[in-house]
């Protein structure tokens, strides 16, 4: 019998939230980069790995300044974004092989944002078979390998 172990998502399943307010703001002040998952900050806006992510490598992108809407968004801030996505992508080619990658922000709850009011980028790679039968039958994701041993590959590769 295979046993799936993620205990970083105990909290997530239990409607625990471990910090009031927006984690975006929180860890961009924070200077605990490993602790956060922050792999890489710019001038405007910072990467890290989401900590419930739909597929492992899993990164999210987002403006330092708490805005909403891609309109808000400065010229900088947009260009660094993207430039950051594609940074991202180099990194985890080089790190986990994609087959191939899902980008895209969801903006406002009912295209579902789980955080509303800060923006940010999703980059998700994909491999083929990735998507399963566990989600159907068991709602149960799969994330092959833990989150810190993937911010150490990838943190390297930025």
């Amino acid at each position: 019998m295979e046993h799936l172990y993620t205990p970083w998502r105990s909290d997530y399943i239990h409607g625990k939230t471990p910090q009031e307010g927006c984690f975006f703001c929180l860890h961009q002040k924070s200077k605990n980069d490993e602790e956060n998952l922050v792999l890489f900050r710019g001038d405007t806006s910072f990467v890290l790995l989401n900590l419930y992510p739909y597929t492992d490598g899993h990164l999210l992108i987002a403006p330092y300044r708490h805005i909403a809407q891609p309109n808000d968004l400065s010229k900088e801030e947009w260009i660094e974004i993207h430039e950051l996505a594609r940074r991202g992508i180099a990194a985890l080619e080089k790190v986990s092989h994609p087959e191939g990658f899902n980008l895209g922000m969801n903006l406002g709850r009912v295209a579902g944002a789980g955080v509303v009011g800060h923006l940010h980028l999703h980059v998700v790679p994909r491999w083929n078979g990735d998507t399963n039968f566990m989600p159907i039958l068991a709602q149960t994701k799969m994330i092959n390998e833990n989150l810190h041993t993937v911010y150490k590959k990838l943190k390297s590769a930025f």
